[in-house]
């Protein structure tokens, strides 16, 4: 049974699914446990958006890993890791209008106007909708081009998601002041991932590879001549 588990899911697919729901389970325990510290509605809050942005920055990354390293199956875990993003988002969002303001929807619409990192945030979970329900093969199809247009809101959605969790932390995130440490990380990965998607520099990536692969092949054969 085992084997024929492993044969079915790749150690990748496994990982994915693995952090996915465990990041789930570990925020439940630590709520039933009263593990989340003095405030722990801020905590779930925290935490379900740093998993969102987590899972989101990773779906981001796999088109240009996989034209960095070759790695195909990337480009087929993209589904399911936005599909989690969209999951921690959803409820990072519940937690805030639910457990936070009790549905007070008057007091809700005033914070979200009076905070404008809360507005921010907003606008990437109401883009990240429609890539969620429109992430199944069915749509690809119903869509024809207009899938892979909408989808390229994540160019978007991932740095408003960043400005979101910068601008909510306690600091100034533009002057280099406080808490910013993580929001400036994913703020750098993100960039970087982007750039790694214009047209010119995801060409010379691959020519680099292309260079790597053709490199070791030459070095194989000699390597084996060489063996004693």
């Amino acid at each position: 049974m085992m084997k024929s588990f492993f044969q079915r899911y790749t150690p990748l697919q496994i990982a994915i699914h693995i952090y996915g729901w465990s990041a789930l389970v570990l925020l439940i325990v630590d709520l039933l446990t009263d593990n989340l510290t003095a405030n722990p509605i801020q905590a779930l809050e925290q935490r379900t958006g740093r998993h969102a942005i987590t899972l989101l920055v990773l779906a981001l990354a796999c088109s240009p890993l996989n034209n960095l390293l070759g790695w195909r199956e990337l480009l087929k875990r993209r589904r399911a890791l936005g599909l989690y993003a969209f999951l921690y988002a959803t409820i990072h969002v519940l937690i805030f209008v639910d457990l936070d303001y009790g549905l007070a929807w008057s007091l809700i619409v005033q914070t979200i106007v009076e905070k404008p990192y809360i507005i921010v945030g907003v606008m990437a979970f109401l883009m990240l909708i429609p890539l969620a329900f429109t992430s199944f093969d069915i749509w690809k199809k119903r869509l024809g081009k207009n899938w892979k247009r909408l989808h390229q809101l994540v160019y978007w959605i991932a740095p408003l998601a960043a400005l979101h969790y910068a601008w909510g932390k306690k600091g100034d995130f533009f002057a280099l002041r406080g808490e910013i440490i993580r929001p400036l990380i994913y703020a750098s990965i993100i960039v970087i991932l982007l750039i790694m998607r214009i047209p010119q520099v995801r060409k010379a990536l691959a020519s680099v590879r292309d260079r790597i692969v053709v490199l070791f092949r030459k070095r194989a054969p000699q390597a084996k001549v060489n063996l004693p």
